[in-house]
């Protein structure tokens, strides 16, 4: 009978010490995804601070209208002018009329559909 107790002890001692080990782990990997989401956001204040600098206010509201329904084009879009500021090849701010002919630029072309009567 003091066999099976201490057995009995012995066990719910390894579960404790998994149990802490588990958790000890979960702490570290949130720990770690908090990190990511700061960072994340520090990068998304900085894009966006300087997106401020090279779009009037009119070109930038109509990207974040556009990034509700073409989420990828606009990503991209704002990633080329950043780059583009970055390295000094934008000479003035872009107005929303420079926007618009980029926005045509970067949309696939659309083919005309034919029909071939036999």
């Amino acid at each position: 009978m003091a066999d099976d107790l201490e057995e009995i002890r012995r066990k719910r001692l390894e579960q404790l010490q998994q149990q802490q080990a588990s958790e000890q782990m979960g702490a570290g990997e949130m720990q770690a995804s908090m990190q990511q989401e700061q960072a994340k956001a520090e990068m998304d204040a900085k894009k966006q601070a300087l997106l401020r600098q090279i779009l009037t206010p009119e070109a930038r509201e109509r990207l974040s209208t556009l990034k509700m329904s073409r989420k990828e084009m606009v990503e991209q879009l704002e990633s080329q002018l950043i780059m583009l500021a970055q390295n000094g090849r934008l000479q003035s701010r872009i107005d929303d009329e420079k926007l618009k002919q980029l926005l045509v630029q970067l949309q696939p072309k659309k083919r005309e559909p034919t029909i071939k009567r036999m």
